[in-house]
């Protein structure tokens, strides 16, 4: 039973690594990620607390773990509320699946069901065996909201998820298994070496989780933020985090309206960020094919990111009403402005954390326009309808046969 609370406490700290490492500006794998990595971290305490001999360090264990056992179910409940209300792609997409529907559905109610056993305990359920359940709720939960993005973003999960996982097993096992090994041989299972395998787990999952992170934090210390030499490792490393991700098999052609329609939105929030729009199945258009056979470029994967977003410029200003003419803030100027200032300019007008130092005058008007002018919801709004009008402009120009 220790060495299956063991797994389960590894397998749970990588999934909740991986949500938060797949895409860290998304609040609702935050969210489900958190909720893991506490998880983790309370079956760990859980663990070592039934392995000391010493009553006062079990029980500052166990004092340690309450929160931790709540803090997932905080989680899951600021998760289903965003789910409902913040993100309205998420919960047609919960609807329109009924798999992960019934994943999500059925392993909240265990889930809620395995957190009242721990505050309420029943002393014939032994409460390792309820912890570990618990696990395995969440670990369907968190698969649940992995499938969900992938699917939002138009993605692959399972070569991504695999990869990410295989090399966290591999270094686990690497470091891991020397500790079992000894234990197995020599000491015994104890509360240092314990202690000691649960510490090494963690680092090794961690860093190979976040490994991509951890390196360009180095990078930016030994070379220099601004050295070109960091920004193409950066964006090389980037890249190849992405390539994974990459859905060959799904059909642009035979996607509905809705489905375009939201990759073309996901693909436009990604225009500033070239290698996390290499993995938009949008690179695979005819006319970016097109373009890269005019161009006589490489069809690599920056190669193609750099067409799409190309492609995405031509059709933004394509809204632009007048061309001559400076921007404007009328109504018939919403749709380009919702789009071309966050999109390619790359304001973040409801950050008051960023700081702009070399807009133009016309920039620095719109973000104060934004800012004063434009309620965040009404803007969500604009760059919704202005990807409709997108995503048809992409259709017409890829399939102008189908489209007459």
């Amino acid at each position: 039973m220790l060495f299956i609370e063991i797994f389960v406490f590894g397998f749970a700290l990588w999934l909740g690594a991986y949500l938060i490492n797949r895409n860290p500006a998304d609040l609702r794998l935050d969210l489900a990620g958190i909720g893991l990595i506490a998880y983790a971290l309370a079956l760990a305490l859980d663990i070592l607390a039934m392995h000391t001999n010493i009553q006062e360090i079990a029980s500052v264990l166990l004092r340690w773990q309450r929160p931790l056992l709540i803090l997932p179910a905080i989680c899951w409940l600021l998760l289903l509320l965003h789910l409902t209300r913040g993100d309205e792609s998420w919960y047609s997409r919960l609807q329109n699946h009924k798999n992960p529907l019934v994943v999500v559905m059925t392993a909240t109610i265990f889930f809620g069901l395995g957190i009242g056993l721990l505050l309420f305990p029943l002393n014939w359920l032994p409460r390792s065996l309820l912890l570990v359940g618990i696990g395995f709720d969440l670990l369907l939960l968190g698969a649940a909201v992995a499938f969900l993005d992938a699917s939002d973003e138009g993605e692959s999960l399972s070569r991504h998820f695999a990869k990410s996982f295989g090399y966290a097993l591999l270094v686990s096992l690497i470091f891991g298994g020397q500790i079992t090994i000894a234990m197995a041989l020599s000491t015994g299972v104890t509360f240092s070496m314990l202690t000691l395998l649960i510490s090494i787990v963690t680092a090794a999952i961690l860093f190979q989780t976040f490994s991509g992170s951890i390196q360009n934090m180095l990078d930016k210390l030994l070379l220099g933020q601004s050295t070109q030499v960091y920004q193409t490792q950066a964006t090389l490393r980037e890249a190849a985090t992405a390539a994974p991700r990459q859905n060959e098999t799904l059909n642009l052609a035979n996607l509905d309206d809705p489905g375009f329609m939201r990759l073309t939105r996901r693909a436009l929030s990604h225009m500033v960020n070239l290698p996390r729009l290499s993995s938009s199945p949008l690179t695979r258009l005819p006319i970016v094919e097109k373009r890269l056979h005019e161009d006589g470029g490489a069809r690599d994967t920056l190669e193609r990111a750099t067409e799409l977003r190309a492609v995405l410029s031509a059709s933004i200003d394509r809204l632009r009403p007048e061309k001559d003419a400076p921007p404007g803030t009328t109504d018939q100027w919403r749709h380009y402005n919702a789009l071309y200032y966050p999109y390619v300019v790359g304001l973040k007008p409801y950050s008051r954390r960023t700081q702009y130092k070399e807009l133009d005058e016309s920039s620095e008007e719109i973000l104060d326009w934004f800012r004063t002018q434009v309620p965040q919801r009404t803007l969500y709004n604009w760059q919704n309808e202005a990807a409709r009008l997108i995503a048809q402009d992409l259709r017409e120009q890829s399939w102008p046969t189908a489209n007459k």
